[in-house]
């Protein structure tokens, strides 16, 4: 019963939305109707300004985290049940129920997630977001690329239990299919190109 317990708690913390109420205190306005809808890190970032875009991104990757954290604590560290955690942290912010399951893409909280399972595979798959975006300019395409690659980076870095492998490629798959529009944008060549100006609205 606890380990259960313990997935639903994920996927309710992974569905606070810090992005919607953060920019929701700070201008009284919904992100969801701003910019490109997302109630995620970028979306805040571009259109509420880099403080509250870092926050955001912040509290996104310390939610994943934590809920891997508190799955292992409670479970003597069981890599099926600290993976399920971070899938379901995943779910939660990408289908929020406060929010009628209208989330973000969750990038930032599976970070967190397996900042806790994996932190050398995301160290790795960092760098190549890193440069893909420093090279291409675009979050989502650096996004959609280091999630191919966590799960490759998982198993060739740590080799660790077949759950946290079989996380990795769920929540890689997962998130490349969120940013389903993104790729269409990417392919038309009206993506939006990455600036740390922010556009306020």
């Amino acid at each position: 019963m606890m380990p259960l317990l313990l997935l639903a708690g994920a996927y309710l913390l992974g569905g606070v939305p810090f992005g919607y109420l953060l920019v929701r205190l700070k201008t009284g306005r919904d992100v969801r109707s701003m910019g490109s809808g997302n109630i995620g890190a970028t979306n805040v970032l571009r259109t509420s300004g880099r403080a509250l875009g870092i926050l955001t991104l912040a509290l996104d990757v310390a939610k994943g985290y934590v809920a891997v954290w508190t799955a292992g604590r409670f479970t003597g560290n069981d890599p099926l049940w600290m993976s399920g955690a971070a899938f379901a942290v995943v779910l939660g912010h990408a289908f929020p129920i406060y929010l009628k399951f209208r989330g973000g893409k969750a990038v930032a909280s599976c970070v967190g997630a397996f900042l806790c399972l994996a932190p050398l595979a995301v160290a790795a798959v960092t760098v190549v977001f890193v440069v893909t975006v420093a090279w291409g300019r675009y979050i989502s395409l650096g996004s959609i690329v280091g999630a191919g690659l966590l799960p490759v980076a998982v198993w060739m870095i740590l080799h660790p239990p077949t759950p946290v492998v079989a996380s990795a490629f769920l929540c890689g798959l997962f998130i490349i299919w969120r940013h389903k529009s993104n790729l269409a944008r990417l392919r038309a060549g009206t993506e939006n190109v990455f600036s740390w100006r922010s556009k306020k609205s």
